[in-house]
């Protein structure tokens, strides 16, 4: 199948106009993108003090120096002398203004105003000052995205203590994994999910998981189940008044711990700060070019990165969330995009290719959207050319980035034209290079960062951040300092860029980040097997990883394919993630490895892609 190449849209004079990026080119009298770029890497501080005031965040007390001299690059203290709460720039417009809109399946449409998330923002505050929690307590939330949830989020930080995210599609070793790496006293969770005609258990899970005490959002009039001897009901913790100060603190404390897969066992726990929401609202600014009163949905929740950072870009900009407490993959949550007004609707490219194949979106009027962002996974061309029609020819805006980022480093524009399934432009405020293997300058290969940025972590709870993403890179331009990123990236011309998946052992699967060694870890423990190698291989056409498993079986004769294949996804879905699907299964005689044991991957992924059968028989 071959590349488009060709520009699906190109944006009109009043686009570019109406551009937020175009009104600081003319400022600094720029007359590209391209220029605009250089310069906010190459004045950092004057990139980020205009930023700071143009977003309008809130502080008590003013900084001085964007960022301590001496500090370095890899760990720098940012706006040092600043004292301030991120909630408080969330709150800072029109209380009457849409805050959230939202729907559950089958239900009526309902919008919060910001006074309306305000006031329960504030009962969540003054409830957690009637429990005896010490400053600063990690509080898990695992619930799905709701308005309910938001101000969950935004009152846990408002009164000075961070938020551990869970995702509401984990099992419960998970969940507890998670609590245990957040040293969570506390969690917010809902008692049962919703999707289609199922009822999930949520809470049962936090259950299995031996969480701390637990606050329950009942999911209907009544719980379906009695609650644990210490936990309460929702509405038995929710305080009555409406009006809270916030606690003030340090830019660097903590507000939410994360948390990203790498190429070890245990996921990373990756701290965000009071600064990092100003990368996340700074990204929407530029990138997806929001505007006050813009309509922002995009599928996620809380324990991944882009709901965090849909409540940061959405808030701080003065626009609203727009959520469906359903799955996105029907008709439905098209008809909520329509009848929400959204503006912006942000993607995974496998929930193009599913709207694509059962051509459910169709005929939908969502004449409301100006722009569309995908990120999570490699897009699929074709995929993004079909949903840029869908609402008439309007962009489809790649972004690429990850949760110790806290947004992009690379993505788009609207001043720019936009090519289906390429990045047009570098993300502002933070540089990148690109290396081959031997660590030389080359239109493809692996991404590296050029810090300092504000959204880029500092450290880790439970792993050494240096070893992570600094030892051993090799010096940038000018001796540079660089950040490893793990991503394969192409340039070309005129400015554009190709993703070509990771160039590490961690895969992205349904969207979401997850190391070899996690998958590995689950399937291992399956009888029949021996040992085995979790690849990710991306479609020829372009598109979402696709899980491979490679696997030196214990018996003799192994078991039939199809049958091993059915019992790893079952340990996946019950012990991983029911989102993560193998495409295929390989049961090889043995793995490739170096002369240090390691497992040499890209040699299976090599295999597998070219049809070899030098590994053993496929099973599909």
């Amino acid at each position: 199948m071959t590349q488009i190449t060709e520009a699906a849209w190109t944006p009109t004079a009043q686009d570019i106009d109406h551009a937020n990026v175009t009104a600081l080119m003319r400022e600094l009298d720029v007359g590209t993108y391209e220029e605009l770029h250089r310069w906010s890497v190459d004045h950092r501080t004057e990139f980020w003090r205009w930023t700071i005031n143009k977003l309008g965040i809130r502080l008590r007390s003013p900084f001085g120096e964007i960022i301590e001299p001496g500090s370095g690059v890899e760990a720098p203290t940012w706006l040092p002398g600043a004292q301030l709460n991120i909630v408080e720039s969330c709150f800072s417009h029109d209380p009457e203004s849409a805050a959230v809109v939202h729907q559950s399946p089958g239900g009526d449409l309902y919008r919060w105003t910001l006074a309306d998330l305000e006031k329960v923002t504030n009962r969540v505050v003054n409830g957690l000052a009637e429990m005896d929690l010490e400053r600063g307590a990690a509080i898990a939330v695992d619930m799905p995205m709701t308005p309910e949830s938001i101000a969950v989020y935004l009152g846990i930080i408002k009164a000075g203590h961070t938020v551990v995210s869970i995702a509401d599609s984990f099992a419960a070793p998970e969940i507890a994994e998670r609590l245990r790496l957040g040293n969570a006293r506390l969690l917010f969770t809902q008692d049962v999910l919703m999707r289609g005609q199922k009822t999930l258990p949520l809470y049962g899970k936090v259950q299995q998981a031996d969480a701390p005490r637990a606050i329950v959002i009942p999911a209907g009039e009544s719980m379906s189940e009695p609650l644990r001897a210490n936990d309460l009901d929702w509405r038995d913790f929710l305080s009555d008044h409406e009006e809270a100060d916030a606690v003030i603190t340090d830019p660097g404390a903590p507000i939410n711990i994360l948390f990203s897969s790498g190429t070890t066992g245990e996921p990373k726990a990756i701290p965000w700060t009071q600064t990092t929401p100003i990368k996340c609202a700074m990204d929407a600014y530029f990138v997806q070019d929001v505007h006050a009163a813009d309509v922002l949905a995009w599928p996620s929740n809380l324990g991944w990165m882009m709901g965090p950072w849909l409540i940061f870009a959405a808030l701080i900009n003065k626009a609203a969330l727009a959520v469906y407490n359903g799955p996105p993959t029907g008709r439905d949550f098209g008809e909520f995009v329509q009848d929400a007004d959204v503006t912006q609707l942000g993607v995974v490219p496998s929930l193009v290719r599913t709207w694509r194949a059962s051509q459910c979106m169709e005929g939908l009027d969502w004449s409301s959207i100006a722009l569309f962002s995908s990120t999570g996974e490699c897009s699929n061309a074709e995929d993004m050319l079909y949903l840029t029609q869908l609402a008439g020819n309007r962009p489809v805006l790649e972004y690429c980035g990850g949760t110790e980022v806290a947004g992009g480093y690379i993505g788009a524009t609207v001043v720019k034209p936009a090519v289906p399934g390429l990045f047009n432009a570098v993300a502002l405020g933070v540089d990148i290079e690109i290396l081959d293997q031997d660590g030389q300058p080359a239109d493809r290969g692996e991404a590296f960062l050029v810090p300092p940025s504000i959204g880029l972590s500092s450290h880790l709870l439970n792993f050494d951040h240096h070893e992570i993403y600094y030892s051993g890179t090799p010096a940038g331009s000018n001796g540079a300092v660089l950040r490893r990123h793990g991503d394969a990236l192409e340039r070309l011309p005129g400015g554009y860029y190709r993703a070509h998946g990771r160039a590490d052992d961690t895969m992205n699967l349904a969207g979401i980040k997850v190391s070899s060694a996690e998958v590995e870890h689950v399937v291992n423990a399956l009888p029949d097997v021996s040992e085995t190698a979790a690849i990710a291989v991306p479609p020829s056409a372009g598109g979402p990883d696709r899980l491979v498993i490679f696997a030196v079986c214990s018996t003799d004769p192994p078991p039939e394919g199809r049958v091993l294949k059915e019992a790893m996804q079952d340990r996946i879905r019950s012990v991983l993630n029911p989102l993560f699907k193998i495409h295929a299964v390989v049961i090889a005689e043995a793995l490739p490895r170096t002369a240090s044991n390691k497992i040499l991957r890209r040699v299976l992924r090599d295999a597998f892609q070219s049809g070899s059968k030098r590994f053993g028989e496929t099973t599909t």
